[in-house]
């Protein structure tokens, strides 16, 4: 607490401390005085809480007056904003007491409204950080990094008065002259505001920031419009039920059926019982409830409509998609069968040469010395030589004497005959080693 006093001085001090007493869930408001006093006096809701009695100013012009301002050069940005945004800064602010200079934008000389610290650690209101483009303590580029929940809650236990008890001042008025200063003392550079003040004859109350939404939703100085006939001058809400006992314009509760009644209360009572619709009221209830069942079992249907043309959509969509791909596909098959038929013709060409090569080889050996073609004839072993020390790694053929050469591992290489004897006719010696390559010249 020390440390938050430090930053925001004394004021933020009390407001903390009296929001820990309050409680959570709850609002305050508290009735002002007619009086010059300058405390206020309590209403029944105010006994019930316990909420000791504030200090508030003259119900005079030294009420403080703000809102929000906006000069020239920012109008073209407001479109940025939500129109909630913009209601909002069309409400009246009449503090109840004056605000501290530490809870003030420095850009728009406000009370700070929805504050934002900033990149060089400076608190403004959102609004005036992203529509300004240089902070105007150190001219730092402003850049929005957290908002600064401290402040906020600090501003939303100030007490305000009712907007339903605020009036605007006229132009050159006490009030307005001294509104040409914001609430930090500074001459206000955004322009001359609109100026609000106390309006002795609305409501008394004084409310927090925080629950102003709540108390104005119910505030019995809320203006309303008469239900039976607008052209009635405007009401308050709590004169709303006297008003609609005396009103000139009440309809017949069965008008929307035809009945053209238009009377007072007691008119109305007596309008009643001649009523041709009263003694149909019941058959036209429940004729009411049975159209509202079938408006209702309708919208149900037309949902359930927009829903199954939704999916037709996404089924015809991919019906087409998949038409799109199957006929891709066909080509594809189409492409492939095409290829494959050539191809086959092909092989059956070749087989055809393959065999036709088969059977001419086939009629040469069956018409040559050889007789038919019998391969046991041709490799049938006649002999086996046997000579070698060792394995044997080269042989050579001397087809011109029918002679057969054969180095061997034994450093030899050995002749033999391959006609009449099939034995070695001579051995060669003289090798360092194995004989591993032949070669006849000759």
């Amino acid at each position: 607490m020390g440390r938050m006093e430090a930053a925001f001085g004394p004021t933020f001090s009390a407001v903390a401390s009296g929001a820990k007493a309050e409680g959570a869930g709850t609002y305050k408001q508290h009735r002002r005085t007619p009086s010059s006093s300058s405390t206020l006096t309590y209403s029944p809701r105010d006994d019930d809480d316990g909420m000791p009695p504030i200090g508030t100013p003259r119900r005079s012009d030294s009420a403080i007056s703000i809102r929000s301002l906006h000069s020239e050069s920012n109008m073209s940005l407001r479109s940025t904003f939500s129109l909630h945004e913009e209601e909002e800064d069309m409400e009246p602010q009449v503090f109840a007491e004056q605000p501290s200079v530490k809870l003030c934008c420095q850009l728009c000389c406000n009370v700070f409204k929805d504050p934002v610290i900033t990149t060089c650690g400076h608190t403004f209101c959102r609004r005036c950080a992203l529509t300004s483009d240089k902070c105007p303590v150190d001219a730092a580029k402003l850049t929005v990094v957290v908002n600064n929940i401290a402040v906020a809650e600090q501003i939303g236990e100030l007490f305000i008065h009712c907007k339903y008890g605020c009036r605007a001042t006229s132009s050159g008025t006490g009030a307005a002259a001294a509104s040409a200063t914001c609430v930090a003392g500074k001459p206000c550079v955004a322009g001359k505001p609109s100026v609000y003040e106390v309006d002795p004859l609305g409501c008394p109350f004084t409310i927090k920031l925080s629950t102003r939404k709540e108390h104005e939703a119910t505030c019995e100085y809320r203006p309303v419009r008469c239900p039976n006939n607008p052209s009635c001058p405007p009401l308050l809400t709590m004169n709303l039920e006297a008003h609609l006992k005396e009103c000139e314009h009440i309809k017949c509760p069965h008008s929307k059926y035809g009945c053209t009644f238009i009377g007072n209360q007691d008119t109305y009572e007596t309008h009643l019982e001649v009523c041709k619709f009263e003694g149909l009221k019941e058959f036209l209830q429940q004729t009411d409830d049975r159209f509202h069942e079938m408006q209702l079992t309708l919208a149900q249907k037309d949902q359930d409509i927009g829903f199954l043309r939704s999916m037709l959509g996404k089924l015809s969509e991919k019906l087409d998609q998949l038409e799109k791909n199957l006929e891709l596909k066909f080509d594809m098959l189409d492409e492939n069968q095409s290829k494959l038929s050539e191809d086959l013709m092909e092989f059956r060409r070749d087989a055809s040469m393959l065999n036709d090569e088969l059977s001419h080889i086939n009629a040469r050996l069956n018409m040559g010395i050889l007789g038919s073609y019998d391969p046991q004839q041709i490799f049938k072993c006649k002999g086996t030589f046997v000579g070698h020390q060792g394995p044997v790694w080269c042989l050579c053929v001397y087809s011109t004497g029918d002679l057969l050469f054969s180095g061997s591992s034994d450093k030899t290489i050995k002749v033999w005959d391959t006609c009449t004897t099939y034995k070695c006719q001579k051995t060669l010696e003289g090798h360092d080693g194995i004989v591993l390559a032949l070669c006849i010249q000759g």
